[in-house]
């Protein structure tokens, strides 16, 4: 159940007229008074001799006998409370008992006090209920309406429970200003698949993402198409901006436009300037310390990049302190933002989903401490700078091991909301991770599907020395594995490493020890990219020039070769 309190008004008759007329396009149907703070109160709903004027001015005569200076202003006050769509159709009697117990909650008419605000409550649709209340008491006095909102969400929460309704999480706060209905109604007609404010936020979200100072931010909104406003200071300072669509006008012809903090609170010029005062420090980029074989600036080596500094800030955000967490967090934001943007069509739908999920997961209000994640942070640059990725290939695979990397890094920050108590937060982390999950499972299929051949194709003495290897590295997970089909490509992987000169026994054990697999699907998978990464293996392997069907000489119990070759070149993780 979501109640909101929409912006105070005016004119009573106004939003009287809104409530019972037919709507923007025909979605009222029967609007009729539910319940009101006198039994007796007309309703020009279900009653031909009542009109709105006549319920207007019971309404407003507690204003109108004030002196016309101490009245309020905005004197209008209005809250919806709309039912989840799976959630059963309530009654008239039900809607009424919910509508009293949001003003009694609020503080507009609270319980047992006679001379409270006068309020009525009315239904248009199955699914929600509008109260309007006029804010002068019958004592001429004002109602104390302090945080009117989040009195109003914790007494929904209450009702869900009674009633047996869906039950949402409670907000801190931080969340993105909801599109408005008049916003909802306009891009339905306009048969937007979202509203301008929900387009405009993910573009400028995109835009922020690796981002390193005002000019590069302008150009990139610039080069989205948007239109851009700045507020400057008379001694000629940028203080701020506005942006708006092209196609998105009032109805006066004029664009309609949005200042970056009513999209969301982290996208003003402020906090965004943050993200830049601290890249200029002296944290230095942890993914730097990464070599990768891919050449520097090509979409894989972004790809390659991103899985190792999601790889660093996973175990930061499990060890570290939550102020250095909260910017891993946000900063991870950033990535998901580029990645989406930069990836092939066939991963690029689910990743998005991903990106706009996990928006709300980038925000608490455990204030970030910038510069500790200029990793994933300069991760996100090379992504956009890395250019769009082909769905094939080392791209493509490459593409595969961030997605594995980041989807635990998202796990993590499930874990890590849920600690801190952030119901919504969580809950978005979670959304975000499933639609992981699927850009995955598409942007993986092929790679794997490569590795699972050349597995099959191992020579039997080297896949017997590959299952030699797993049950001597990871004993309690070796029967799991086996029975796994993605063995084959982990088999794969391990004849590759073990070529490459590795100890593949040490290497395995140290990829499968330190994370936790409980929430893969394959954890076969899951090694194959850890020990691709952390071996410095080529992703794909599809053109690739091997010695699958080569017999390795047999080597000693502690997996090290009979040439000598100890853990040479030791993959990093």
């Amino acid at each position: 159940m979501i109640p909101r309190v929409h912006k105070r008004g005016k004119l009573t008759i106004g939003l009287l007229y809104y409530l019972y007329g037919p709507g923007t396009h025909e979605e009222h149907v029967d609007p009729h008074l539910v319940a009101a703070w006198d039994s007796l109160a007309p309703d020009p709903g279900r009653d031909p001799q009542a009109t709105h004027t006549e319920l207007q001015k019971l309404l407003d005569q507690p204003v109108e006998a004030l002196a016309p200076s101490r009245r309020p202003a905005k004197h209008v006050w209005h809250l919806s409370v709309r039912a989840a769509p799976e959630d059963p159709v309530l009654s008239d009697e039900q809607w009424g008992e919910i509508a009293r117990r949001m003003v009694a909650a609020t503080g507009i008419a609270p319980d047992g006090d006679d001379a409270g605000c006068r309020w009525a409550a009315v239904r248009h649709a199955d699914d929600h209920i509008h109260i309007i209340a006029t804010l002068v008491r019958e004592d001429g006095r004002r109602p104390r309406l302090n945080n009117d909102a989040g009195r109003a969400q914790a007494e929904a929460r209450l009702i869900e429970a009674e009633y047996g309704l869906k039950r949402l999480n409670t907000g801190d706060g931080t969340a993105a200003q909801r599109p408005t209905s008049a916003e909802r109604h306009k891009a339905e007609r306009q048969q937007r698949e979202r509203t301008p404010r929900e387009e405009l936020r993910e573009t400028v979200r995109r835009a922020v993402a690796g981002a390193t100072g005002e000019k590069e931010f302008f150009d990139r909104l610039a080069a989205a198409g948007l239109l851009i406003r700045r507020r400057i200071a008379p001694s000629g300072d940028l203080l701020g901006y506005t942006v708006a669509l092209p196609d998105d006008r009032n109805k006066d012809g004029e664009p309609i436009f949005y200042s970056g903090s009513r999209l969301a609170p982290d996208l003003s010029l402020p906090r965004i300037r943050e993200r830049w005062s601290a890249d200029r420090g002296d944290h230095v980029a942890a993914s730097s310390s990464w070599p990768s074989p891919m050449a520097p600036g090509a979409p894989s080596a972004a790809r390659r990049g991103t899985a190792s500094a999601a790889w660093q800030a996973l175990i930061v955000i499990e060890q570290g302190d939550d102020a250095v967490a909260a910017a891993h967090i946000a900063s991870a934001g950033e990535v998901l933002d580029a990645l989406a943007k930069t990836s092939a069509a066939h991963t690029r739908s689910e990743l998005r989903e991903a990106a706009v999920a996990f928006e709300r997961a980038s925000r608490s209000h455990v204030r970030a401490e910038r510069g500790h994640d200029r990793a994933l942070r300069q991760a996100a640059r090379d992504l956009i700078q890395g250019g769009p990725a082909l769905g094939r290939g080392e791209d493509g695979a490459t593409t595969a091991m961030a997605i594995d990397m980041l989807f635990f890094l998202v796990t993590a920050v499930i874990h890590w909301h849920a600690k801190q108590g952030h119901a919504q937060q969580a809950a978005a982390a979670r959304q975000a991770a499933e639609h992981l999950r699927a850009a995955y499972q598409a942007a993986a299929a092929q790679p794997l599907g490569v590795l699972y051949q050349r597995g099959r194709r191992l020579g039997r003495p080297l896949l017997q020395r590959q299952t030699f290897v797993l049950r001597e590295a990871v004993p309690e997970l070796a029967e799991q594995i086996l029975a796994e089909p993605g063995w084959y490509a982990l088999a794969a992987t391990l004849a590759d490493a073990e070529a490459a000169g590795h100890n593949t026994t040490m290497l395995l054990a140290d990829a499968a020890g330190r994370r936790e697999l409980g929430t893969a699907e394959s954890v076969s998978d899951v090694l194959v990219w850890r020990l691709r990464r952390s071996a410095d293996l080529p992703a794909d392997t599809s053109s690739a020039v091997t010695a699958d069907r080569r017999t390795v000489r047999p080597a000693d119990r502690t997996g090290r070769q009979a040439q000598g070759r100890t853990g040479a070149r030791q993959g990093r993780s």
